[in-house]
């Protein structure tokens, strides 16, 4: 299936690209992150386990077990604070 990923704030200017279309297999937000890790540098460093990223489907935070759909569009971005 084909979704729209976007990526924010040091996730972006990690991988030097805000947007993108990817080909999937994959059933839920846990296993897209972990497709998009296997590509490799600089998706493995930016989107690591041991880092702390959030992720939304369709403009709504979501847990890794979240399902994705054809057409869905994913955001991957570190947490943020307000003060």
């Amino acid at each position: 299936m084909k979704i729209t990923v976007r990526y924010f704030a040091s996730v972006r200017e990690a991988l030097g690209i805000g947007s993108e279309t990817v080909e999937t297999r994959a059933a839920d937000l846990g296993a897209l992150r972990d497709e998009l890790i296997a590509r490799g540098e600089p998706h493995a460093g930016a989107l690591a386990r041991g880092k702390a990223v959030r992720m939304a489907l369709d403009q709504v935070m979501s847990a890794e077990s979240a399902p994705l759909r054809e057409g869905q569009e994913v955001a991957f971005f570190p947490p943020v604070t307000g003060g």
